[in-house]
């Protein structure tokens, strides 16, 4: 145990709270412990932060994974699924042109999910549009107050 940690301790023990107590302490005395009490505060939430930090990225990798596994088996559903369509549709014209007309139109989908995807991620969607309002308007506040004092 540190020794900031037994001297808070020992005044626990003989009554820190007491008029007695902290009428025989110091000024300086005092000043001391609370810049120790204040270190050890701030050690024991760096403590805090490093465990809960790494709990919070224990729980992302078990999450990363389990969407991973997830995904994967999903797509082999989602294979298996069109494969009976593809069946379901060859009853009805010719197997080569039920394989295509399902492949045309899964791939449809997937170009239109990915066109979507990619206006998502363009660099103008990432822009705080709200964040540069306020501070414009801000700006605006602030050159109004300073022509008001040149006045």
């Amino acid at each position: 145990m540190s020794s900031t940690t037994t001297d808070f301790h020992t005044r626990d023990r003989r009554g820190f709270g007491s008029a007695e107590a902290r009428d025989s302490d110091s000024t300086p005395s005092l000043l001391r412990r609370l810049a120790d009490d204040v270190g050890t505060l701030f050690a024991q939430e760096v403590a805090l932060l490093k465990a809960e930090t790494a709990r919070s990225i224990g729980d992302l990798k078990a999450s990363t994974a389990s969407i991973a596994v997830g995904g994967a088996i999903a797509l082999m559903g989602g294979f298996f699924l069109l494969l009976a369509a593809v069946y379901g549709l060859s009853n009805v014209v010719q197997p080569w042109l039920a394989a295509l007309i399902v492949g045309g139109v899964a791939t449809l989908i997937g170009l239109v999910t990915l066109a979507a995807g990619r206006r998502k991620l363009a660099p103008a969607s990432f822009t705080p549009d709200r964040t540069a309002a306020a501070l414009r308007k801000d700006a605006q506040m602030i050159k109004g107050v300073s022509q008001h004092e040149h006045d």
